[in-house]
Order: structure tokens, then sequence, then C-alpha cells
């Protein structure tokens, strides 16, 4: 299902409704319910100010929770709705055959996200079960090596939630990333607006952001140009990647090209990773994988979690 059709839904609507907004309902709902139970009884008074003054403290808790997840500073919320969330872990289990492993590689990505997030500069692009399901089923797709490509990166802090997910089961990731590092988001068919938490996007806060991740982020290679330049491949073929995110240029023509690279650095066994399949905003992503898919390739579609297609290669 795309994100807009999601949106436009009655149904989907309701369920990922903020859940400040659900609760802050239900209060009122007690609240007039108690108003009514109340008038007229002389120990009514007591009552109602007791639940006015609870109402206030939970709003007041409520400020704290969505400054930490809310959608402030950031493009998306989050804050976790019961069927996404429940959806995203069938969907992880069905890629991994474990629905154990599937719900807590989640759950810790989640727990990561926010970390991330809250102590690093700028943010993690996309939408949080998309983010929680690329950490989750990574390491359980069990790659071929520990070799991790990474192209197109914003701020560097999913790979530093990469890189921590595969440390996390007993992997010693080797991180290399490819971007432009051009001060913005970079996408054809978008404007070259500033990113919502003021911060530029460059080299050093990769850097910045690569540092928690520890040793391994701190070693990690980073080669600045676009991925189609001949330079920028020649740098960074040196090796056979077991793990490849595609998540740069998101015409048909540059996932295209990005595919194609990858055909020719992937390990035997290789997981590649596609950013944003699916996504109504995007459709040259799954325009170019299906084509891709059509033709001679090494690549077999393992499924689908979130907005990621999941490769695995001969």
């Amino acid at each position: 299902m795309n994100s807009r059709a999601l949106l436009r839904s009655s149904v989907s609507r309701r369920l990922l409704r903020p859940v400040a907004d659900l609760i802050d309902q239900r209060i009122e709902r007690q609240v007039r319910s108690a108003l009514k139970r109340t008038t007229g009884a002389a120990a009514g008074g007591g009552d109602t100010e007791r639940l006015t003054r609870e109402v206030d403290r939970l709003r007041h808790r409520l400020l704290s929770f969505e400054l930490l997840v809310g959608p402030h500073g950031r493009r998306n919320s989050r804050i976790l709705a019961g069927a996404p969330l429940e959806r995203l872990y069938g969907e992880v289990a069905a890629l991994a055959d474990d629905r154990d492993a599937a719900e807590r590689n989640v759950a810790a990505a989640y727990r990561l996200l926010v970390a991330l997030e809250s102590l690093g500069v700028g943010r993690i692009a996309g939408g949080t079960m998309n983010i929680c399901g690329k950490l989750a089923t990574v390491p359980l797709l069990d790659p071929p090596n520990d070799d991790i490509l990474e192209i197109g990166t914003l701020y560097g802090m999913f790979s530093a939630g990469l890189l921590r997910m595969m440390e996390r089961d007993g992997r010693c990731p080797d991180l290399t990333i490819v971007d432009p590092f051009a001060g913005i988001q970079l996408q054809p068919g978008t404007g070259e607006a500033a990113d919502p938490t003021g911060a530029p996007v460059d080299e050093h806060a990769v850097r910045t952001n690569l540092a928690l991740a520890g040793a391994a982020g701190t070693a990690a290679r980073i080669r600045r140009g676009y991925s189609e330049d001949p330079e920028t491949r020649a740098a960074v073929s040196d090796r056979r990647y077991g793990v490849i995110v595609v998540d740069g240029d998101h015409s048909a023509g540059g996932v295209a090209q990005d595919l194609q690279w990858a055909e020719e650095i992937a390990a035997p066994g290789a997981v590649v990773v596609l950013d944003d399949y699916g996504d109504a905003q995007w459709p040259g992503i799954k325009e170019a994988l299906d084509g891709h898919l059509k033709g001679e390739t090494r690549f077999t579609y393992l499924g689908k979690a979130a907005h990621s297609a999941y490769l695995r290669a001969s």
C-alpha cells in the first residue's frame, strides 16, 4: 500500500492519529462523563477537581513525550501505532522466517532510532516503520560478509544504526558510503529547501553521527561523489559487498544505474536493500526494479517490508 493511499484511508487515518491525541480524547470523555455523574451531587465537586488535576498532569507528561518522538524538527513522527507495527512484524518475520527474532529486532531498531535522532546531528530520512524494518531485517538475512555499501546517506545516521544492529548480531561491519554531500537532500523533482532539522548535509555531520556507532563508525570509508561517476565507482569497487543499500537518486534512471552497479560489486549471497520501493512519492524506484528483474540478473526478489525491497545476489 502506498503512503498517499494509506493517509487517505479513513481507517488508516484513525490508526495513525498521534497517540497523544487519542489519549487526550479519552481523557476529555472521562471528564465529561464525570461531570454528568457529579452534577447536583454535593460530593461531586471534589471528584471533578481531582480528575481535572489528573488530566493536567497527564497532559504535561505528554508534552515531554511529544518533544521526544513527535515530528518537531524532522519530517516524520516517531510515534507508533499498533496496526502498522503489527504489519511490520509480519513482513520482517516473513523475510527472516522467524517471528520472535523479527519482534526483537524491530523493538531494538525503534529504540536505536529514537536514541540516534536524540543524540545525533540531523535525522534519519523516511518513515518510522521503513527505518525500523531496514535496521531489523538486514542482520536477520545473514549477509555473506560484513562489507556494507550505502549509496546515499543524508546524515549518516541510518548507517550508524545499521552498524550497531550488525554488531548486536555478532558481526564486525566495515562500512563504505558514497554521497555527493551537497549541503541539502538532493532528489529529482524536489525543491532545494533547507533541512527541517536546520543542520547542513555535509561530511562533517556524517562523521559526527558515525562516531555514535563507536569504532566501526569512526573507521567508515566515505567517498564524496555521485554513484554514477566512473571515478567514484572505481574508488570503492575494490571489494565484493555483503550488504548494499541503494538509497541515492530516486529517479527510474538513477535507480537502474545503481542496480546495474550493484550487480557487479555484490558478493555471492549479498543482501541488496532498495529503499522507498512501492512509495507513491517515488514511482521510479518500483519501475526501475521491476524492469531490472525482467532482464538478466543475479538478483532474486525476497520480499518487501514497509517501503523497502530486499534482494539476494546469486
